[in-house]
């Protein structure tokens, strides 16, 4: 469906039923499911023949939404906020300490959790209409290349879902910068939307 045929209601309980969604965001296209589902999570795993060591992280609504599933370590907070007003919603991913409400398998058995709020309206709708949070990882088989575009998704993963969103072009079309803050020794786990330069004009040298 296009983004001007979303029934944001249905498609919420539809989520919340344990349904799978391709859905744009601001960087790439991404595959999503309802937190409260393990077995929705285990489906995200399935459809991209993912192995369970691969953490996904969890797309938010909201800033507000990030103290429902991870916990701010203290020292860092100050350091977090700067990062959030100057960066969310966009291409910034920030690995946090998990709460209990984080299913294990989404995060590989760890205890971290790489939250972001994505610079996109279609997106923030969804994610919304599913509670806020929304687990989600890029939507394409494992090993293949990630859709940037409506276009390049790959027809036989998009057989494995059941609700796709056509909203065309991503406007970024590149992975997100991940930054794991879970503890004091803060680094860059993958440089992509955000370069480390502009994130040490925020924070200082990491």
């Amino acid at each position: 469906m296009k983004n001007n045929e979303i029934d944001y209601k249905k498609l919420g309980t539809e989520l919340k039923e344990g349904k799978l969604i391709i859905y744009p965001t601001d960087t790439v296209y991404g595959v999503g499911g309802v937190i409260t589902n393990e077995e929705t999570i285990k489906n995200i795993y399935k459809a991209k023949d993912r192995s369970f060591s691969s953490p996904l992280i969890a797309l938010v609504s909201s800033a507000d939404k990030i103290e429902d599933i991870a916990f701010i370590n203290e020292k860092n907070r100050e350091k977090i906020e700067k990062l959030i007003r100057e960066f969310w919603p966009g291409g910034l991913t920030i690995i946090l300490e998990s709460k209990n409400i984080v299913p294990p398998i989404m995060i590989s058995n760890g205890k971290t959790i790489g939250v972001r709020m994505p610079d996109h309206e279609t997106a923030l709708k969804i994610i919304e209409s599913a509670g806020g949070i929304l687990p989600t990882t890029s939507a394409n088989i494992s090993g293949e290349a990630t859709p940037r575009s409506y276009e390049e998704l790959d027809e036989e993963f998009k057989k494995r879902v059941d609700i796709i969103v056509d909203g065309g072009k991503c406007p970024i079309g590149t992975a997100s910068t991940i930054i794991d803050m879970s503890s004091e020794n803060i680094k860059i786990l993958r440089e992509g939307a955000i370069s480390q330069e502009k994130i040490e004009m925020i924070i200082g040298k990491i």
